[in-house]
């Protein structure tokens, strides 16, 4: 999710070239390589797969329970955080192909009133606009009531509950980031919305449309939607982060953060799932298997997220997916997620044909995209000191949570 309150932003590391890859089993040294860097600066474990042209990649680091010591499994389930956003626009866009919406349809025609306050207007903002992340909507997770419940203050409210309007709400009693389709804003608003339309529309929880739209075409049978259930299923580690962020970054002692009650994300945030299902979900999503063309078209079609556009070297996001041109000069669509003690990444090659998850198991410190760099350009961080040579791009992205 995005927001200092489940976790810490992901800091950029140069890229240097890894040893040119020797035999099969040793082709994902690169990765390999900053999974293990990860654990040796602190991270309790890291989680990794790859589906690359039919060829499958797993691997880990460190372990899923410091308690116990056990290590991590391919197996493992976790929390994804904001990679839920692309199940939830998928629902959406369905649902146009079907003629039951259209993107360029208002908010307030489906959800008359509920977008009004302190200069918000859902009459002025459209369902695409949500989606891509230029309604100028607030982000509710930047509220300070929220931030400060699920922050310091998380031991006594992790077990919260929290409706979809209660958080529309939050974000009403502030102004908008700017006037609607005039900027690029990254808020959790816009797709607790989204999955309020989709409600609205079909009559059904947002929860039976994902799995009926999502999970069952896709074949994903080890995600699950938890709504206000705060148990993980088995098997999963444990999830730990440190809490307290301040200007000098996370402190406080590592804390047990794996039970929570997660409908504070809701839409933009609450899915729990595996890296196997991961890479099954982008290899569908992005290789058109779940969308008509023109829907297709829609998700993958980019807006700059900074000065300049995506040509220039700045971000694109389409409809819950981002747009990244790798170190390498290889382009990816993927999208980071963050909730308490628990950091992903899912990426997929234009054709969908080479997908890769990662998951931290921890959220204090971390760098997802170097992992991502690793998997598709083969590249590792150098010594320390050396000056960040990252792709601009990714670097942006991959701290958006």
């Amino acid at each position: 999710m995005v927001s200092a309150l489940a976790a810490t932003a992901l800091t950029a590391t140069a890229a240097t070239a890894a040893p040119s890859p020797g035999p099969d089993h040793d082709r994902h040294a690169a990765v390999r390589a900053v999974m293990d860097q990860h654990v040796k600066e602190g991270i309790p474990g890291v989680l990794g797969r790859s589906e690359d042209h039919g060829a499958t990649w797993k691997g880990s680091a460190g372990v899923a329970d410091l308690s116990t010591g056990r290590k991590r499994t391919d197996r493992d389930r976790f929390r994804i955080g904001s990679v839920t956003k692309a199940f939830t626009s998928v629902v959406l866009l369905q649902l146009e192909a079907e003629g039951r919406l259209n993107l360029d349809d208002t908010v307030d025609r489906h959800l008359p009133g509920l977008v009004r306050g302190n200069g918000h207007d859902g009459t002025r903002i459209t369902l695409r606009q949500l989606l891509n992340h230029t309604s100028g909507i607030y982000n509710y997770t930047a509220d300070p009531e929220l931030a400060a419940a699920l922050t310091t203050g998380f031991p006594q409210h992790r077990y919260d509950v929290w409706k979809p309007g209660q958080l529309v709400g939050l974000a009403m009693r502030h102004q908008p980031d700017f006037a609607p389709g005039t900027g690029w804003n990254y808020s959790n608003t816009n797709y607790v919305l989204a999955g309020m339309v989709a409600e609205k529309v079909t009559g059904r929880s947002w929860a039976q449309e994902v799995r009926q739209r999502v999970l069952r075409p896709a074949g994903l049978r080890d995600t699950t939607l938890p709504g206000n259930s705060s148990a993980m299923p088995s098997p999963h580690g444990r999830a730990y982060s440190k809490l307290k962020f301040g200007p000098s970054g996370p402190s406080g002692p590592i804390q047990d953060t794996t039970e929570l009650n997660p409908s504070w994300g809701w839409a933009a945030g609450e899915i729990i799932s595996t890296t196997g299902d991961l890479n099954r979900f982008y290899s569908a999503l992005v290789g058109g298997k779940l969308l008509p063309a023109k829907q297709q078209k829609e998700l993958l079609t980019a807006v700059p997220t900074g000065p300049g556009g995506e040509s220039a070297g700045a971000a694109g996001y389409g409809l819950g997916l981002m747009r990244a041109k790798l170190s390498c000069g290889t382009s990816v669509w993927l999208h980071t997620g963050g909730i308490h003690g628990s950091s992903t990444l899912a990426a997929s090659t234009d054709d969908g044909r080479h997908t890769t998850a990662f998951n931290l198991n921890g959220d204090w410190l971390g760098d997802l995209g170097a992992l991502v760099e690793a998997e598709y350009c083969g590249t590792v961080p150098p010594a320390k000191g050396h000056t960040a040579q990252r792709s601009p791009s990714l670097e942006k992205l991959t701290a958006l949570r």
